[in-house]
């Protein structure tokens, strides 16, 4: 029998699930949860933040505001933009989107019974959502600090589980 490189292996006792891939996988339901929420709410208010496109860009530009908070914002063109496109587009976004939620969720589920298809079902799920908004909105959806966090945790788990694909035998 081959015995792949996993120190959970052992020949009389099927491989288990290591507690690392496992802390991952639950930080994976969590983060699927959260971007289905996100997801969600990006549809049901596109309407809304296009309507108030004008009136969010002024309170930002406004000297109440806090430098930081006006930074997030970014250019206020690239953000009417992107706000009118993701309203515009907001049908696709959401599909892609909830296939994208689907794949993550379903590559976990696979991780954690220790199949090798999970970490590539999860990769694309991954990967869909930067694509989709690229295709739909425009680079310039990733200015500004929530897309660079989003963007860095994405990485993070995708090198995580990277380095965890030793310990899935199936």
């Amino acid at each position: 029998m081959n015995q792949p490189e996993n120190k959970l292996w052992d020949e009389t006792q099927p491989p288990k699930l290591g507690s690392t891939l496992n802390v991952l996988t639950i930080l994976t339901f969590i983060g699927c949860g959260l971007q289905l929420l996100g997801t969600l709410s990006s549809f049901v208010t596109a309407k809304t933040n296009y309507d108030n496109r004008e009136e969010t860009v002024k309170q930002f530009q406004s000297d109440e505001m806090p430098g930081f908070a006006k930074s997030l914002i970014g250019d206020p063109q690239d953000f009417i933009e992107v706000v009118t496109k993701s309203y515009e587009n907001r049908m696709p976004i959401l599909l892609l989107g909830l296939v994208a939620v689907g794949l993550c969720l379903a590559g976990a589920i696979q991780m954690r019974k220790l199949k090798k298809q999970g970490y590539t079902l999860y990769i694309i799920g991954q990967i869909i959502p930067f694509i989709t908004m690229i295709a739909f909105v425009g680079a310039m959806a990733f200015k500004g600090f929530p897309a660079m966090f989003s963007i860095g945790i994405t990485l993070l788990f995708v090198l995580l589980y990277t380095f965890q694909r030793k310990n899935l035998v199936y």
